[in-house]
């Protein structure tokens, strides 16, 4: 997809914030520095739409990105980053599930891992849940450039097993720093907007 026109429209924190006017929802999930924004700012060919931060924990809200005029991404707070309280913790972990579990326009979620590691706790819980709630995946393992491709192979393998990926969801690698898997990941988000 070429895209033209990205702006984030709104910072949410609860549903009577999020848009009215009904147009699909991609939500983006995953650790604390595991290169959500990044993601988001090579698939729009922006420098910084998504503020990217050396400081894991930066996004507190649900933020609302509408591309084309046509269908949101929606970035959800980064989880599993420790420096942050239990309590504040706690809300952000029922204003993520509130948006998940009940929102209509939703129409797949991109759980973003890192590559270089196995699933952790968090992503394992994060999967779990989707597929709890029948919601469609998409797996993109970001930081592919920082493995040599003669072990990507086996990495992959070790990744999908660890999450006991399912034959439905979508697994695919992704550097925002060579752009490999840029082709992919739009195949894949286009499967849930048409």
């Amino acid at each position: 997809m070429d895209v033209h026109s990205a702006e984030i429209v709104i910072s949410a924190v609860a549903p009577k914030q999020y848009p009215t006017d009904r147009l699909p929802e991609i939500a983006l999930a995953g650790r604390s520095n595991v290169g959500k924004s990044s993601f988001i700012n090579t698939l729009l060919k922006r420098k910084n739409l998504a503020r990217t931060s050396s400081k894991p924990g930066k996004t507190q809200t649900l933020n609302f990105y509408l591309i084309e005029k046509s269908f949101y991404f929606v970035d959800v707070p980064g989880y599993g980053y420790a420096k942050v309280s239990k309590e504040q913790r706690a809300k952000w972990g029922r204003m993520i599930e509130e948006y998940l579990t009940q929102r209509e326009n939703l129409k797949a979620v991109v759980s973003l891992i890192d590559f270089r590691h196995l699933p952790t706790q968090d992503d394992l819980a994060m999967y779990q849940f989707l597929k709890y709630y029948q919601l469609p995946v998409i797996i993109v393992a970001t930081k592919v450039d920082k493995i040599p491709r003669s072990k990507r192979q086996s990495q992959m393998q070790k990744i999908k097993k660890a999450l006991d990926l399912q034959p439905e969801d979508t697994f695919l690698t992704f550097s925002a720093v060579t752009k490999e898997g840029l082709p992919e990941a739009w195949q894949a988000l286009e499967n849930y907007l048409d």
